[in-house]
């Protein structure tokens, strides 16, 4: 059986000769997955199976060209691509901490979509802060890649 980090570089691969980017916005509308942005509180964001509809919600509060938006959008759509049929929340503070098996698989995900071998060359010689404070990324999803 196929290993959920080889899905996951798998299906990255597909999507990005399918659409030329590593932008889980544009890779989101390529799949047939909607993106809504609502206010969800203190969730940051959440996917949803809906009427066998893939949704993706991210709070409104997240500007939307924020380096986080597309963090949340890459953890979500990982959700939706490695477990179709799981409702997951993208909980504050809660779920770059690892607290569950599918949350850590989303979280890989979105770490192996946002950071490409070309951009860990790029920032070689840089601090894990460094990279973090280049990119608006979080310091646990560069952790996760270098893992």
């Amino acid at each position: 059986m196929e290993s959920t980090d080889h899905k996951s570089r798998r299906l990255i691969r597909y999507y990005v000769r399918l659409t030329g980017t590593r932008n889980p916005v544009t890779i989101a509308k390529a799949a047939g997955i909607r993106i809504a942005i609502v206010p969800l509180g203190n969730i940051l964001g959440n996917y949803k199976l809906i009427k066998r509809k893939r949704w993706i919600f991210v709070n409104s509060d997240i500007p939307v060209d924020s380096p986080l938006f597309l963090v949340i959008v890459a953890h979500e759509l990982g959700h939706a691509l490695l477990h179709r049929k799981e409702n997951c929340a993208f909980i504050k503070n809660k779920t770059l901490l690892l607290t569950s098996g599918i949350e850590r698989e989303a979280n890989r995900f979105a770490a192996e979509l946002l950071i490409d071998d070309d951009m860990i060359s790029e920032y070689r010689g840089c601090t894990i802060e460094q990279f973090c404070s280049c990119t608006g990324y979080p310091k646990e999803l560069i952790e996760l890649r270098l893992k």
